[in-house]
């Protein structure tokens, strides 16, 4: 009996929204000389927090969706939580793995992790989410996991189908948030419902100006969960920080991004992959230069190959020619606040083979969250003309985004 009354006790710090906000100072924060400031002061993420979260995972059976960006200091998430006493049954592993090695878009399978001994349970491939036996002996799942503020991240998608299986089997779901490197502008279509995909389930722009967990008590509260159901969510905000500040990630949030720039580059870049260019997977400068072997512009020539989370890299094994953005200061590109549209329009105006572009999937409308961007590039649209039909949405989506904000701008 008292073992029951104290799992009902864990079990209702969890409301169906609760935003922890303390000025207690955590004993573990990340390597100030990478971290964020405001004011002078280090910024430290849900995770560096133990004493607002580890007294209510007391008796509690605790899974974790969590990769290598699980950290607390230098040390992975599960084994200070397995010091805590904590008791742990298993792990659900996203898209690149617990390891965050995997290539991206690679279905993996369900493990043992050799250090803890814990059960890994992939939830990237054909499942997309833990299932009724996956949860049946946990009370609480852990989410921590680095996002990089794009829509097309599919760590938000991930999030997303775990809230709806934390919502439909009855359990609690603490979020340990984290900053957002491109959290200081908004910018890019929202998406319409139609192109609704993994790499875009929520009428957002692309570039949103949120952390994850901003978004996740958006989603619960907005009914954008499945059948409008509501997640019973914890959020365990992040200290001393804003919206508007650098924050430089101490680990790279998937193999592809290896660096602040390429993450900066990100939302700009990446609609190239729904094109025939490549954005230099399967090279060391990944999201830092695109080029095909077909353009007729650019001083800059690559050539992908099999490598640590590109075994098949796009164009593998073909000279590409374009253009190398590594050299880019990387306060210039966050001081644009926008997604840059030159690099995109320039490569169609000048790509000799035009109906080949895009790739015959049109996987760049499930970027976008439209097909009108296609349209518009085609049909010779300036960037001023393309970027006005984004404004009414923005617009809209800014004074919803107010009612969730957990950190100044």
């Amino acid at each position: 009996m008292l073992a029951v009354l104290q799992l009902i006790t864990v079990i209702c710090y969890f409301l169906p929204v609760g935003c922890l906000n303390t000025s207690s100072s955590p004993d573990l924060a990340i390597n100030e000389k990478k971290s964020s400031k405001m004011m002078g002061l280090p910024t430290y993420v849900g995770a560096d927090q133990l004493d607002l979260y580890v007294p209510l995972l007391r008796n509690a059976r605790v899974a974790l969706l969590v990769n290598q960006t699980s950290r607390v200091g230098d040390r992975s998430l599960v084994d200070v939580l397995l010091e805590n006493n904590v008791r742990i049954t298993k792990i659900f592993a996203p898209e690149h793995g617990f390891r965050g090695d995997a290539d991206a878009g690679a279905e993996l399978a369900d493990g043992i992790d050799k250090a803890t001994g814990l059960p890994i349970i992939s939830i990237y491939g054909k499942k997309k989410a833990p299932d009724s036996s996956d949860l049946a002996d946990v009370d609480v799942v852990i989410f921590d996991i680095q996002d990089v503020g794009a829509r097309f991240y599919t760590y938000l998608s991930t999030l997303k189908y775990l809230m709806e299986a934390c919502a439909v089997n009855g359990k609690s779901l603490l979020l340990l948030d984290r900053p957002n490197p491109n959290g200081h502008y908004i910018d890019g279509p929202v998406l319409e419902h139609k192109f609704t995909s993994f790499v875009g389930v929520i009428p957002i722009p692309i570039v949103h100006g949120m952390t994850l967990g901003e978004l996740a008590w958006m989603m619960n509260e907005e009914g954008w969960l499945k059948d409008s159901m509501k997640c019973r969510l914890k959020i365990i905000k992040c200290k001393n920080y804003s919206h508007s500040q650098e924050y430089f990630l101490p680990v790279p949030p998937s193999p592809n991004l290896p660096n602040q720039l390429a993450i900066a580059l990100y939302p700009s870049l990446c609609l190239f992959e729904g094109t025939c260019f490549s954005v230099g997977r399967g090279t060391n400068k990944q999201f830092q230069i695109y080029g095909s072997p077909y353009s007729s512009k650019g001083d800059y020539y690559f050539i992908p190959k099999p490598g640590p989370g590109a075994a098949s890299p796009f164009l593998e094994g073909k000279k590409c020619r374009g253009y190398d953005l590594s050299s880019l200061k990387l306060d210039d590109v966050r001081k644009e606040k926008r997604i840059n549209l030159s690099y995109f329009l320039n490569a169609y105006k000048n790509y000799p083979k035009k109906p080949e572009f895009f790739k015959g999937n049109y996987f760049i409308d499930k970027l976008m969250g439209t097909d009108l961007f296609r349209i518009q590039v085609m049909s010779g649209k300036s960037e001023e003309e393309i970027r006005a039909s984004w404004q009414p949405g923005i617009e809209k989506f800014k004074q919803v985004r107010k009612k969730y904000l957990l950190y100044p701008e």
